[in-house]
């Protein structure tokens, strides 16, 4: 009875879920039928977009029996309705799934290459990508390919790793698609946890250092990575946010499915998040702007001589600052790096520059902070509330924040 009863509410919690499953020419192609009829079991609806090798092992009738939606394969092929099909393919899925991913999609899309249906719209959907490769062992260990993967999964794609076993070329190895129900099951659970609390709302992020020019050759910085930021606008592209990125210069791969703007000095970030201040429902500035400028640039190169040289510096504008003064409705949080008495200046910094929240975290601690994957922060709201996080990954501590917001 329990059973039944928590089978019909997963049904009602999937109904509205849409899963958009991509398939690539391997021998494991008819797996594939097998997830979607344990995904149509939930209640989950399926479209389907296979390659032109795909349909060489599987007819597209069988996909389209299974899925009940027709299946697309030619850029080319005349739509059902007026549209452009890879664009609003991308759209309409909560979450792409390629099954199985041959090295050849993988490596398409690791590089860029859009030339095809499926590789297309994996480059126009702001959905989360999952690749479930399949392929001989040789094949999967290839530093190529391992590298395209790890590419992919630095830009924020998702894998299900293929398991061990004896392959369909007699090689027994790592390179077999996963078993199908434990892939149907992760893309349920992807799906239960896939919240879009923040669909709709216009989420600015500021990310990384900026630099203060002394004269062509030289500049000053800070340590900053930008590592938090990326992590806070992946967070919030998850959430279903529409995300402008500002950064600062970091080594940072660009994340997938948010509007980028690359600057350098601090008058290049105020100037970009004016200009998109006002559209903007939530402000994160978790950059480390340069609090100086140089008083005087020198136009040419400063020449080394037997004497000291004195370079002095004049307070640079405050972002923070300003946008607390200019704010109507927005949400803004602002990060608060400190050394010594993180609470009592965390708090000052809030009631100061006029913000809603402010990240507070130990720049002193050798394991979490700059260049570091993880972070220890207490999180501080205008209304009074603090929040102390134990150590985590920024990933999570972005999710917190917005776990924050949406309770605000």
């Amino acid at each position: 009875m329990m059973a039944s009863l928590n089978m019909r509410i997963l049904k009602m919690i999937m109904n509205n879920k849409k899963v958009l499953l991509g398939v690539s020419g391997g021998i494991a192609v008819y797996k594939a039928l097998d997830v979607i009829s344990r995904l149509k079991k939930k209640g989950i609806e399926v479209k389907v977009i296979m390659t032109k090798s795909a349909t060489e092992f599987v007819t597209p009738l069988s996909f389209q029996s299974l899925s009940e939606n027709p299946v697309v394969i030619d850029m080319f092929d005349e739509p059902k309705a007026w549209e452009i099909q890879h664009i609003s393919l991308a759209k309409w899925a909560d979450l792409v799934v390629v099954v199985p991913a041959t090295a050849n999609i993988i490596g398409k899309v690791a590089n860029g290459i859009a030339d095809d249906m499926l590789s297309t719209t994996i480059m126009a959907t702001k959905a989360e990508v999952i690749f479930c490769p399949a392929m001989n062992t040789n094949m999967y260990e290839n530093k190529i390919v391992q590298k395209n993967m790890a590419t992919l999964k630095d830009l924020g794609y998702g894998f299900i790793n293929p398991a061990s076993g004896r392959l369909a070329c007699g090689d027994i190895g790592r390179g077999k698609l996963e078993n199908t129900e434990i892939i149907a099951e992760k893309i349920i659970k992807k799906l239960s946890s896939k919240s879009r609390d923040f669909e709709g709302k216009n989420v600015l992020v500021t990310a990384g250092p900026t630099i203060v020019p002394i004269d062509p050759v030289r500049y000053l910085t800070n340590r900053s990575t930008g590592k938090m930021g990326y992590e806070i606008a992946k967070e919030a592209r998850d959430r279903g946010a529409n995300v402008t990125l500002i950064s600062g210069p970091t080594s940072l791969d660009i994340p997938t499915g948010v509007n980028f703007i690359k600057v350098n000095t601090n008058e290049e970030m105020l100037n970009a998040v004016l200009d998109n201040f006002n559209d903007s429902n939530i402000v994160v500035k978790s950059a480390a702007v340069a609090d100086f400028n140089v008083k005087e640039y020198s136009k040419e190169k400063i020449k080394k001589t037997d004497s000291n040289l004195v370079i002095e510096l004049e307070r640079d504008k405050d972002i923070l600052e300003t946008l607390g003064k200019q704010k109507t409705n927005q949400i803004i949080v602002g990060f608060a790096a400190e050394s010594s008495n993180v609470i009592e200046n965390a708090k000052a910094k809030l009631k100061r520059k006029n913000i809603d929240y402010i990240v507070a975290n130990d720049i002193t601690s050798n394991d979490t902070g700059f260049a570091s994957d993880d972070n220890k922060v207490t999180i501080i709201s205008s209304l009074g509330d603090v929040i102390s996080l134990d150590k985590m990954s920024k990933r999570e501590v972005a999710k917190n924040i917005f776990d924050m917001i949406k309770g605000r």
